[in-house]
């Protein structure tokens, strides 16, 4: 069973699957979306938190998605699980705030949440954040979907509406890029191999 077929599972009784409750939504009934939203929120809100780092940013892109899906469930044609829909609008709704960030560099990058680790100290957890945040938005969103949230490449590429392989990819990248970046939490410099701050500005260190 996929990620996506184990949420499609959740709180779902015979007449009031995803399908039968967006149907309802268009019809008129006032609770059928409250009660979507309420099956999908915390994961829904889970890759937004994951994707653009920051609570504030998060909040607001699941928000802008939510109306959005709300005022166009009219257009949703079945050709994918319900659960699939709502992602996609929340990825590219974060897509979206992270590309108009990105074209506002005066503006500084909020700090990003952690991703699930082992147990790591302060400094090394700041690092990974920040490796994270340093990767492309395709190979990110990817990264999130894939490794964070445990869906599988298939599940991701329906949500990204791009090809399988294309999803591979730019996980592979992506998971190359922060070995990059984070090579040296494999193999840290001993303590007594690092030159003190004195010894490296003034070459004075022994004399």
């Amino acid at each position: 069973m996929t990620a996506l077929d184990k949420v499609q599972a959740v709180d779902q009784q015979p007449g009031t699957d995803d399908t039968a409750l967006l149907r309802a939504h268009v019809a008129g009934d006032r609770d059928a979306f409250t009660e979507l939203v309420r099956r999908h929120r915390d994961r829904l809100w889970a890759v937004a938190l994951r994707t653009l780092g920051d609570r504030e940013d998060a909040a607001d892109a699941l928000q802008e998605a939510l109306i959005s899906a709300y005022r166009s469930a009219h257009r949703f044609r079945g050709d994918s699980a319900v659960t699939t829909w709502l992602h996609r609008i929340v990825v590219n709704a974060c897509l979206d705030r992270v590309r108009r960030r990105a074209a506002r560099p005066t503006v500084p990058l909020a700090e990003t949440e952690p991703i699930p680790v082992a147990p790591v100290d302060s400094d090394t957890a700041l690092d990974v954040r920040a490796a994270l945040a340093r990767l492309p938005v395709e190979q990110r969103a990817a990264l999130v979907l894939v490794d964070v949230q445990g869906y599988s490449v298939a599940d991701a590429a329906q949500i990204l509406q791009v090809a399988e392989g294309t999803v591979k990819s730019r996980c592979a990248r992506g998971r190359a890029r922060l070995a990059a970046l984070l090579g040296y939490l494999r193999n840290p410099v001993p303590d007594g191999d690092v030159p003190s701050q004195t010894a490296t500005t003034t070459g004075e260190e022994g004399r």
